[in-house]
């Protein structure tokens, strides 16, 4: 800690006549804030550290935005005004004047990017030293990835939803293609239920008119036989 604050001390002595060659001094003020500590894993890629400001008292003016790293050996001016010292987009800088915010993109992650990040905002119209301000810098620890990083896990989830979504259709095709199956052999069974009933109720006309006839039948021959008596007897006596 004792490290981290003189080098800060450090950082500010030479921050201050920079502040002061980008404008002179008038009457201003100039908050500064960043949050005091992100971290981030080398499967990330990259990480963005915030930075907003406010002005009380000041002229309407663009401000002119610094970035400054204090690392392990010494501090360093990375960007100015979005323009960076960097090589193959290391540090990119993008800003929203609308809300007077700024930040900082480091890109590629290594373990030397883990250092203090300073975002420095000075009004040049001003001759208040109160317009030229630091915040109070945020500290990137940038560490191995122990499990799945975060866009993998997004891509994790997105998978499972999308498997999920799949079986839910499976599940839905298979019970309406098994009611359909179950309701086919329900109406082939109905149908020889009827085919059985129709037969046995045409059997059944078929032997009750059979039947009939039969009776009919029957029930005729004694009335002939008597007819025939009858004719035979009336016979014998008209004879001498």
């Amino acid at each position: 800690m004792a490290t981290v604050g003189a080098g800060r001390i450090i950082l500010g002595l030479e921050i201050i006549p920079l502040l002061f060659y980008v404008g002179a001094a008038g009457d201003c003020v100039v908050s500064v804030s960043q949050p005091a500590v992100l971290e981030a894993d080398f499967a990330e890629g990259a990480v963005t550290v915030p930075c907003s400001f406010s002005t009380a008292g000041c002229r309407p003016e663009s401000p002119t935005k610094l970035w400054f790293r204090l690392g392990a050996q010494k501090p360093e001016t990375l960007c100015v005004n979005g323009q960076c010292s960097s090589k193959a987009d290391k540090f990119t800088v993008t800003e929203d004047l609308a809300r007077n915010q700024t930040s900082l993109t480091v890109s590629r992650l290594t373990a030397n990017d883990s250092a203090i990040y300073i975002c420095g905002i000075a009004l040049l119209s001003s001759r208040d030293p109160r317009a030229k301000q630091t915040g109070a810098g945020t500290v990137l620890v940038v560490r191995e990835s122990k499990g799945l990083s975060t866009k993998l896990q997004r891509l994790l989830v997105a998978v499972l939803s999308l498997l999920s979504i799949y079986i839910a259709g499976v599940l839905v095709v298979f019970v309406v293609l098994s009611k359909s199956k179950s309701k086919t052999p329900r109406k082939k069974e109905r149908d020889e239920s009827q085919k059985k009933k129709s037969a046995r109720r045409l059997f059944q006309e078929i032997a009750q008119e059979l039947y009939s006839k039969r009776h009919v039948g029957t029930s005729q021959l004694p009335e002939k036989d008597n007819t025939y008596k009858n004719r035979r007897a009336r016979y014998n006596c008209e004879t001498p």
